[in-house]
């Protein structure tokens, strides 16, 4: 029986010297720790090689045990199963390249559909906003990892190419499937220089757990990594979350993913301009310059002509309000029938104090009539939309 080894805690002399002791008697597991002493502060490079291991997948973390000498580092790593083998050369610490991705959604479907809209490339670019093409390359031996291609065209006739390899695929018990891959990227106009990750496919009693986590290098050096952090790995973590979503939705509601991105960009487009009227409309001509007639409609409304500008402050402050609102609580629907109702009752108001105003240039039945329209296309198109806040970010404790 393989007993798991770690570190002995005990110094040795010497740069990169190892030495390993059992810590428990779990048969078939094994786990490994490297401690490299890097001189003068370098960081050191790891190469991992594992050929047998079992069990539950556990990602890299760093031992806090300390050792002696100036830039030392020690990592323990837990590999429990047979794909990571595959990950050599790319298992990076997370603390070394940034914090992972990881994104997890439950789906109601069966295994073989997610596997086939996952695993062939055609499939895979319907659902997924992080890739426009991906093509498997010749193999002349199926037990050789299967390499691809992939692009992400960015606009501007412009795409950023990469290369990688599915480097291992496993069969667990109860079902459980994953499958792992590295992946580069010599293209200048990338970010990403190198990188690995998994998926996972767990059966459930309603469903599937479906889950990936990845981490990867940047060029460019400072600047990139600091564009990494602030903008770049959000991006894509919410790219990867909103696509999960929009695979769930069409197993579980058989909608196409590009009628989700129809959809999706429809309601976007609808939302931001009947937002964007609102806050207009109360900061400009209400609260910035407070427009005379703005002013004559309240006093026609029945509002004294002193209380008037106050009113018209409120008023301001009040559709200002909303606007923001329905920019930032994007997943709610009743925005739109309120301003429908809000619209249909404003213009009736107009039309009985204040009729003049229906024959001006710009007048308030174009604009309402409009803003009716507009919000009427964004509740329809609101329903079933895929959302990246419904997948997990972080990986979930699990139960002591």
């Amino acid at each position: 029986d393989l007993q798991p080894l770690t570190p002995d805690p005990s110094p040795r002399e010497g740069k990169g010297s190892m030495r390993w002791r059992p810590i428990h008697d779990t048969p078939m597991s094994i786990s490994i720790a490297i401690a490299v002493a890097g001189g003068h502060g370098s960081l050191p490079s790891f190469l991992l090689t594992i050929n047998r291991v079992e069990h539950e997948n556990q990602p890299l973390t760093p031992d806090p045990s300390p050792r002696e000498g100036e830039g030392s580092m020690r990592w323990c790593l837990s590999l429990r199963y047979t794909f990571r083998n595959c990950l050599t050369d790319t298992a990076y610490p997370a603390t070394m390249m940034g914090m992972s991705i990881y994104v997890e959604l439950r789906i109601r479907g069966p295994m073989d559909e997610l596997w086939h809209l996952t695993q062939v490339p055609d499939q895979h670019v319907r659902w997924d906003l992080r890739f426009t093409d991906i093509q498997y390359l010749p193999r002349p031996d199926e037990s050789q990892p299967q390499q691809f291609l992939y692009a992400t065209r960015i606009g501007f006739g412009l795409a950023i190419e990469g290369r990688g390899e599915t480097v291992g695929q496993h069969d667990g018990k109860n079902g459980e499937r994953t499958s792992a891959l590295k992946f580069w990227s010599d293209d200048p106009k990338s970010l990403i220089r190198e990188g690995a990750g998994y998926w996972r496919y767990v059966p459930t009693s309603d469903g599937l757990r479906f889950f990936t986590s990845y981490d990867y290098r940047v060029r460019f050096g400072l600047l990139g990594r600091v564009l990494d952090r602030c903008l770049f790995r959000p991006l894509l973590g919410w790219a990867t979350a909103w696509s999960f979503d929009r695979l769930r939705l069409w197993i579980e509601q058989g909608i196409d993913p590009a009628v989700s991105m129809q959809r999706s960009l429809v309601h976007l487009i609808a939302r931001v301009g009947v937002a964007c009227v609102w806050i207009y409309h109360g900061a400009v001509p209400k609260l910035l310059y407070q427009h005379a007639d703005e002013l004559a409609m309240m006093q026609q409304a029945g509002i004294a002509e002193a209380t008037a500008p106050v009113a018209l402050q409120a008023l301001g402050w009040g559709e200002v309000i909303f606007g923001l609102a329905m920019l930032l609580l994007h997943r709610q629907r009743w925005h739109f029938g309120f301003t429908i109702l809000v619209m249909i009752a404003a213009l009736i108001g107009v039309a009985l104090q204040s009729p003049q105003y229906l024959v001006a240039a710009f007048n308030p039945v174009s604009l309402n009539v409009l803003m009716i329209a507009l919000s009427m296309i964004g509740l329809l198109v609101s329903h079933a939309l895929p959302y990246a806040r419904r997948c997990l970010r972080c990986p979930p404790k699990e139960k002591a």
